[in-house]
């Protein structure tokens, strides 16, 4: 937790280089992205945002923490490529924040799991309508297609994303994630095909237990 919080004011500073530096010496004891997402940079960005929620800091200062968090990420994912060799599984995955939706961090570190085990990622990123996602996920042929959502009055729009896909013809699995999973009650909004992760770690564990998927992560 001390890293984490350390972490937290570098992202508020927006401090890209020593950040990084905090990361890479995390990296170097310990390869397993699960730990570097769920104990370094949920938690950091988790404090962050309780800080601007109990007026610590500015939007100003808590937009600039996750413009650089998202930076660390996509360094982090390019540096694991480089030295990881990735066994494409010929699976195909989407990922989207429903509709007004901002928050999408939580939800690119999950993307990110997924391409370490072999599937071809489609990241679409924040508030992304239920129009275009019927759109692009026709064209894809994704076999999954994961959602997210922080804001709880945003659980609104799951209902009709979720019963849209399930309806596509190549039956995509449905899976819905966000933080306010581990507070509340959510599977009322799906079907009995839909999938609920409340953290990365149950994102894992599916992958790990998906038939032909070859395991890339370090554990």
């Amino acid at each position: 937790m001390e890293k984490a919080m350390e972490l937290a004011q570098l992202l508020i500073d927006g401090n890209q280089d020593d950040s990084w530096a905090l990361i890479e010496q995390e990296c170097e004891e310990s390869n397993e992205s699960l730990f570097i997402y769920e104990e370094i940079f949920t938690p950091a960005m988790q404090h962050i945002g309780y800080l601007w929620e109990t007026n610590k800091i500015t939007v100003a200062d808590e937009h600039l923490a996750t413009a650089t968090c998202d930076y660390l990420l996509a360094r982090y994912s390019w540096e694991k490529r480089k030295k990881q060799q990735i066994f494409p599984n010929g699976k195909k995955a989407m990922f989207l924040c429903v509709e007004n939706e901002q928050h999408y961090l939580g939800l690119k570190m999950a993307s990110q799991l997924f391409f370490e085990y072999g599937w071809e990622i489609k990241f679409h990123g924040p508030n992304l309508p239920l129009e275009y996602v019927l759109k692009a996920a026709q064209e894809s042929k994704a076999n999954v297609i994961c959602l997210s959502f922080s804001i709880l009055y945003h659980a609104e729009h799951l209902s009709p994303y979720i019963e849209a896909l399930e309806k596509l013809p190549n039956q995509p699995v449905v899976i819905v994630g966000g933080r306010l999973l581990d507070q509340y009650e959510f599977h009322r909004y799906g079907s009995d095909r839909t999938i609920f992760h409340k953290k990365l770690e149950d994102v894992k564990k599916w992958l790990s237990h998906q038939h032909g998927v070859k395991m890339n992560v370090g554990s």
